[in-house]
């Protein structure tokens, strides 16, 4: 999922940020992830959640109804722009001048609010909404900043008076959140009791329960009740993610039943992916009683709240705009909450702000709190967004943070690959592999074969890639990537040609409709010189991929083969307009020859000259060029009536 995390406020415009860097023939193809944004919601659209811990068809979206701005169009034209761009910053600065022209106007306080939160100016945010009330004025979304900076403050009569006076709007999402909100009020004000109450009351509603069982267990064991938050935390609604995981385990700990805590690890696989998960299970088996951190007091308690809505709206198929301000909101409240900081991280790369999500990921890594598999996403994200620099400096810092990841090795390679620094790859996957080969499972190296194989192959080692993609080909003997990647290979080189187009024909079986596989076999049938085969499965590979140059250049060469040469020359003229410097392995000097001369006469040429085609070959000349005089004379000429 890449979805475009563009405000409610202008849920009209909505362009898809472009996240996902086109895939070339010969990398790995392990998981695709489509980014399809879909298209964005309208104001007041209802929003299921799958999940537990939300009411179904509650409309979280508090952004008031846009109105016509009567003054200072340009700033509020600019700041809808901005907003459209997930350019919070800009859109947080114009949206604040277009309230100062127009203080009354809803729409454009909400606009402000929400661009200030997202870009992570919550203080000045604030601040609005302060002036806001101060005026007579208000929205749902200022009264929400206005309680969590009260809450922030500990001022929590304050926050109970302010439930009490301007209660959200039932199809906001209100009865939850605001329920969690005075639950927690309760708790800082000392109402332990009535806390409970609530959330127990809470907990009987439908779609509510794994959230309000979760924070009533929170709130127990916060106040050294960890009989009552580990009955509760046996349900697995509330505690199957991490953080109930975590705060079962502290819980158990507390009870001095560490025996059960450590049961808890078994199931779990990979579990040194995440070096908190892995400390603690240590610290468990070495006896340690382990306190009860995850929330000490209502503050950090209120925060929790925030990441859990944040992140239920970042899951499923679409990230609800307001997922953002809950995690800024969270952060605001509780600035040492890592995850809080991650979850605002992560939708900020998710909307292309990518210099202010580094931020929050700096401060992770600078607190000893980033988390591998986050830091996995991230490196991943990075390069899609073909920002290959970055996602380099972030996959060298991840291998020196945590030298026994495998896949931070293995993400390393990946972007050098992507960098086009194939022997540079090889010793990084190297490495991936020690560490993999290693383990129990031999099947955990496939993927680092198949990436070392493609790195070997692309700086001149055949034989070792071949080796490779053998060895990858006996652990996943159905994986098509491998099977199309080998045999192309072999087709590319003109050797071992019967058994290439074995592979490739079972690639074939296996991914019907990839167009790569099926320029693979249709290059195999071509190099066995069946070329009436080639047509069929080539026309079907220009077909889903229309507007690759290599494709489009094979088009063109068993069109020639089969004596359809105008048809010929239009692929390679095609394959000509849509050549990129990228395209490394599109020959367009050769292209250009073959429009000159014809493919008859450059593979005549070829087989001359060991198989290349000598330099220029079936070029037209160059125009001579003219000296001074000439270009004189010529320009007497021209003047001459």
């Amino acid at each position: 999922m890449n979805p475009s995390l563009i405000l409610a406020l202008v849920a009209a415009l909505g362009p898809a940020l472009p996240t996902a860097a086109g895939a070339h023939r010969l990398q790995a193809q392990a998981v695709t992830a489509e980014g399809a944004t879909p298209p964005f919601p309208v104001l007041g659209q209802r929003v299921s959640q799958a999940t537990d811990g939300t009411y179904p068809g509650l409309d979280l979206r508090m952004v008031a109804e846009p109105a016509p701005v009567p003054g200072q169009a340009g700033a509020y034209l600019a700041a809808r722009q901005a907003a459209a761009e997930n350019d919070f910053a800009a859109a947080a600065q114009y949206f604040s001048q277009a309230v100062e022209a127009d203080p009354d106007d809803e729409f454009l306080q909400d606009g402000a609010i929400v661009s200030l939160v997202s870009a992570g100016m919550v203080d000045q945010a604030v601040a609005l909404a302060d002036r806001i009330e101060a005026a007579g004025g208000g929205t749902e979304l200022s009264a929400l900043l206005r309680r969590v900076d009260r809450a922030r403050a500990e001022d929590w009569p304050a926050v109970l008076q302010m439930l009490d006076s301007m209660p959200s709007d039932p199809s906001a999402g209100g009865p939850l959140l605001d329920g969690l909100f005075r639950a927690w009020a309760l708790m800082g004000a000392g109402r332990a009791s009535d806390a409970f109450a609530l959330l127990e009351k809470m907990g009987n509603e439908p779609g509510a329960g794994g959230m309000a069982h979760f924070q009533l267990a929170l709130a127990k064991a916060s106040v050294g009740d960890y009989e009552g938050a580990a009955l509760l935390l046996e349900d697995p609604v509330a505690s199957t993610h991490l953080q109930g995981l975590t705060a079962r385990v502290q819980v158990l700990s507390q009870l001095e039943r560490n025996d059960q805590a450590l049961a808890l690890f078994e199931p779990l696989d990979r579990i040194e992916d995440e070096p908190q998960l892995a400390a603690l299970r240590d610290r468990l088996a070495a006896g340690d009683r382990v306190p009860f951190d995850v929330v000490t007091n209502a503050r950090e308690g209120l925060a929790q709240v925030l990441v859990t809505f944040g992140g239920a709206l970042m899951g499923g198929q679409e990230t609800d705009p307001l997922a953002l301000l809950y995690a800024r909101l969270a952060q605001y409240l509780d600035p040492d909450e890592p995850d809080a900081r991650l979850l605002s991280a992560q939708l900020l790369m998710n909307a292309g702000q990518f210099d202010l999500a580094e931020r929050d990921y700096e401060a992770l890594r600078a607190a000893g709190q980033m988390r591998p598999v986050s830091e996995l996403a991230r490196i991943d994200t990075l390069a899609r967004a073909d920002r290959l620099e970055a996602a380099e400096a972030a996959a060298r810092a991840l291998t020196a943070d945590y030298p026994q990841l495998a896949q931070g090795w293995v993400s390393l390679g990946d972007v050098l690959r992507q960098r086009d620094r194939f022997a540079e790859a090889v010793p990084v996957y190297d490495r991936a592999l020690e560490i993999l080969q290693a383990q129990e499972d031999p099947q955990a190296s496939w993927f680092a074969l198949y990436a070392r194989g493609i790195s070997r192959e692309r700086s001149g080692d055949f034989d070792g890639a071949d080796a490779d993609f053998q060895a990858a080909l006996e652990l996943q003997p159905d994986q098509a990537p491998i099977l199309n990647y080998l045999g192309y290979s072999w087709v590319d080189r003109n050797i071992r040609l019967d058994e290439a187009l074995r592979l490739i024909e079972r690639a074939v079986e296996l991914r019907p409709d990839d167009g790569y596989i099926l320029d693979s076999l249709a290059w195999a049938y071509y190099r066995l010189g069946r070329y009436g085969d080639a047509v069929a499965p080539m026309e079907r590979a220009v077909t889903v991929m229309s507007e690759d140059s290599l494709v489009n250049d094979h088009m063109g060469d068993i069109y020639w083969m089969v004596g359809r040469k105008r048809e010929a020359e239009i692929q390679w003229h095609r394959a000509q307009s849509l050549y990129k410097p990228e395209d490394t392995d599109t020959d367009l000097p050769r292209i250009r020859a073959k429009l000159h001369v014809g493919l008859d006469a450059v593979l005549k040429a070829e087989a001359e000259n060991g198989g290349t085609l000598p330099e220029g070959f079936g070029l037209p000349p160059e125009p001579a060029p003219q000296s001074d005089s000439e270009n004189g004379d010529a320009a007497e000429d021209e003047a001459q009536p």
